[in-house]
């Protein structure tokens, strides 16, 4: 390393974008590249710290190749009810494919506990993946299926006690049929504080509801999914997830080691190799959890692996270094 530029480039390297848009004036200067290399950086750092509501801010197509572009907003969570395209509600595995590529990055920067952050919310919204080859879409509120609301339906019903949702899961499910029509500050709310209560009540509906009603009366096969959603709760409650959980005060102190996080991936794995639908997770595919992405696929019922996007930025980013 023989300049501060070349500096630039390996923190590129190692997808520093917050740093090296930072640093990017004072080694290139207050002119039009160091400007480039500044918003190409804020995109990347949207993309790692999976800030999904800007993933397809508009400031990006001045700086940011259509292709890069294209690939974020796959992940966007579209912030009104009407907005186009539907990005994530279209389908999470864009967006699965992304987290297993932020936890793999966070693993090499031995970011941990930004990792096990990543890794929760795989967990929270698992179910809606497991849902997304029987509804069409990924969860999309303005497209549940009327069979939901169907006659005998427990679903969203605040009043019925044999429904096994639990009242916050009840509350959400009954907003969740009715979002579609509010204006875009509720859809952003709703988002915010209930989406991922929707998709464990869906996650329960299928796959672990002692009492069932006609909610599920239009998926095409009920036993596969059913499995599949018993994998996709059983991972939300997995010793790898609870260390989200497991500090004293809040999420954000108690940061595992590399050995604790490891060794809670190994109890996981055990646990959830016991589903059939999940014996994938036994796989060893060099992934730093190894097997995560073959479990994600298998809840998934296609392949997901991690995506290369924050490679692609970063290989973008050191072409402008250069």
């Amino acid at each position: 390393m023989h300049s501060a530029r070349d500096l630039l480039i390996a923190l590129a390297r190692r997808y520093s974008f917050g740093d090296v848009g930072a640093l990017a004036p004072a080694v290139l200067g207050e002119n039009e590249r160091a400007a480039r290399v500044a918003s190409v950086c804020e995109f990347g750092q949207r993309l790692l710290t999976l800030d999904a509501e800007d993933f397809a801010a508009e400031i990006d197509a001045q700086t940011v190749p259509a292709d890069l572009r294209r690939r974020a907003r796959a992940c966007h969570m579209p912030q009104t009810p009407r907005e186009q395209p539907r990005g994530a509600l279209d389908s999470l595995r864009p967006a699965y494919a992304l987290l297993l590529e932020v936890i793999e990055a966070r693993w090499r920067r031995r970011e941990l506990s930004s990792m096990i952050a990543a890794v929760h919310i795989c967990g929270e919204y698992l179910p809606l993946l497991a849902f997304e080859p029987a509804l069409g879409h990924a969860g999309d509120p303005a497209r549940w299926p009327e069979g939901l609301r169907a006659p005998g339906s427990r679903f969203g019903a605040m009043a019925d006690r044999e429904c096994d949702h639990t009242r916050a899961e009840r509350s959400a499910a009954e907003r969740t049929l009715r979002v579609a029509v509010e204006p875009p500050t509720g859809w952003r709310a709703y988002f915010d504080r209930q989406h991922s209560q929707v998709a464990g009540a869906l996650g329960t509906c299928a796959g672990r509801c002692r009492t069932p009603c006609r909610a599920l009366d239009w998926v095409p096969d009920p036993g596969d999914l059913a499995a599949r959603c018993r994998v996709a709760l059983a991972f939300a409650d997995t010793p790898l997830v609870r260390l989200r959980h497991a500090a004293p005060v809040g999420h954000g102190f108690g940061v595992p080691s590399p050995e604790e996080t490891l060794e809670a991936w190994d109890r996981s794995r055990a646990a959830l190799a016991k589903h059939d639908a999940a014996h994938a997770v036994t796989a060893d595919d060099g992934f730093p959890l190894p097997g995560l992405p073959a479990l994600i696929s298998a809840v998934a019922a296609v392949p997901v692996r991690p995506a290369t996007l924050l490679a692609d930025v970063s290989a973008h980013v050191v072409e402008l270094l250069r």
